[in-house]
């Protein structure tokens, strides 16, 4: 049988940051795999952003420096880029292309995705029913995640977002069930994709991790490419080999800054803050791949991790983000200690669906929403006495202080290398409501109370 050689285009009409254009194609389609020779000899990689009659624009992935037009050949794949799947990637420590940086040999594997992929057909779709256990008790108790759930992290500036990802990632676990994390560290600087190295070595040790980092100095394109490959890693092991899986993608701000240079680069109209105006659709594509599907037994949960902009929850990275996702948690300096989440500002949409009888506690739900009560109340405490001062509260106003301190000093706060477990989890909680009288304590069933209360009856 003859094989034929790939055609090679050698009219590059235009160098344009990232992007090469390429002119007289013909058979070349959208996201098709591009291999870009240069006059050095050098190959660089590709994928195609736009065919156009005769014309191809193309995004390189390691950037045009040291590209001249005159002597660059430019051949098309005829498929999309693609990447092997299966269980060789459990372990392993790669760049944001997939290419190991552990030392061990590239890797394979006995089937191949397109890294784009799609997102789940709704009619196939399983509600989310079940916990994911990350080991931190502000998110255990009170935004708890759901397996196939999509959740967000907001964090502001200066707060340790990135550290708090990496010790969800170290910690969650289902209950037991097989689970696996796959964590996209995008745009972080070498020191911080050193500690993220660091905290999750046990869990990469154990063949329960998939680490790729693409580090702020790479090429910009690369940026683009991790969370599509960490998506399409994790689907294979989730719906085909039946894993539970988490999927960590911090800091999606980096991401969307890059897919707006590239956007400018291409010259495309902007919208809000230069952002192109299919941002959301764009991460709407990255966030709806997750879920349960009928008849197989894994999941994939996602949890984009992103910085507000000057703190701005109105920015549109997080904007766009909290209408696609089911809730999201709140880093805030209003809340002192490590890990800094704000209960009354964090929402988990489908908690109720994860939690009680045969999940977590029967009286989980009633429990978190007794606690987030009394703490917006305890606000409204503290607002009234910085006007007429603390001794001039009544004596309930002086117990929902208390509560409140209770919260932050007992639930909390914890430290990054502390897992909790869901038992130590609910025993802080009833400590802290126990502050209160039972008989301000309507949320919860008398059998809860019975069974946890702690305070004088």
């Amino acid at each position: 049988m003859t094989v034929w050689a790939p055609v090679e285009y050698t009219d590059v009409v235009e160098l344009r940051g990232p992007l090469v254009v390429v002119r007289a194609t013909r058979g070349v389609g959208w996201d098709e795999q591009a291999s870009i020779e240069l006059e050095t000899g050098e190959r660089r990689q590709g994928l195609v952003l736009e065919a156009d009659h005769d014309l191809a624009v193309v995004q390189v992935f390691e950037g045009t420096a040291g590209i001249r037009a005159e002597g660059t050949r430019v051949a098309f794949a005829g498929h999309p880029l693609r990447i092997p799947v299966g269980p060789g990637w459990l372990g392993r420590v790669c760049d944001g292309r997939g290419r190991p940086l552990d030392g061990g040999p590239p890797v394979f594997g006995a089937a191949d995705a397109a890294v784009n992929g799609l997102p789940l057909n709704p009619t196939l779709r399983e509600p989310p029913s079940e916990p994911v256990l990350t080991g931190v008790s502000a998110i255990d108790l009170l935004t708890t995640l759901v397996r196939g759930q999509k959740i967000a992290v907001f964090s502001a500036g200066g707060l340790p977002h990135l550290e708090l990802a990496a010790q969800i990632a170290a910690q969650a676990n289902a209950g037991g069930e097989t689970f696996t994390v796959v964590f996209a560290a995008i745009g972080l600087t070498h020191a911080d994709a050193a500690t993220v190295r660091d905290t999750l070595d046990e869990r990469s040790a154990a063949g329960e991790l998939t680490l790729l980092l693409n580090l702020a100095d790479d090429p910009v394109i690369e940026r683009i490419l991790t969370p599509r490959l960490a998506l399409t890693i994790a689907e294979h092991l989730a719906f085909a080999m039946g894993h539970h899986v988490l999927v960590v993608l911090a800091d999606m701000t980096g991401y969307c800054e890059a897919v707006r240079e590239v956007s400018a680069a291409r010259g495309e109209i902007p919208a809000r803050r230069a952002y192109p105006g299919y941002l959301y659709s764009d991460l709407a594509s990255l966030y709806e791949r997750c879920g349960r599907v009928r008849g197989r037994p894994g999941s994939l949960t996602v949890l984009p991790v992103l910085t507000m902009p000057a703190g701005d929850i109105t920015h549109p990275v997080p904007d766009l983000t909290g209408y696609i996702t089911e809730g999201q948690i709140l880093l805030t300096r209003d809340v002192a200690p490590y890990p800094h989440i704000d209960p009354l500002s964090s929402l988990s949409r489908m908690m109720r669906s994860g939690v009680g009888p045969g999940r977590t506690r029967p009286e989980h739900a009633d429990l978190a929403a007794q606690i987030v009560a009394a703490l917006s109340r305890a606000r409204q405490a503290r607002e009234l006495a910085e006007l007429v001062g603390e001794s001039a509260l009544g004596e309930g106003d002086r117990r929902h202080l208390a509560l409140a301190e209770a919260l932050t000093r007992r639930l909390l706060a914890q430290h990054g290398d502390e897992p909790r477990s869901l038992a130590d989890t609910f025993d802080r909680a009833w400590e802290v409501v126990s502050v209160l009288p039972r008989r301000d304590l309507t949320m919860l069933s008398p059998e809860a109370l019975d069974a946890g209360y702690r305070g004088r009856r």
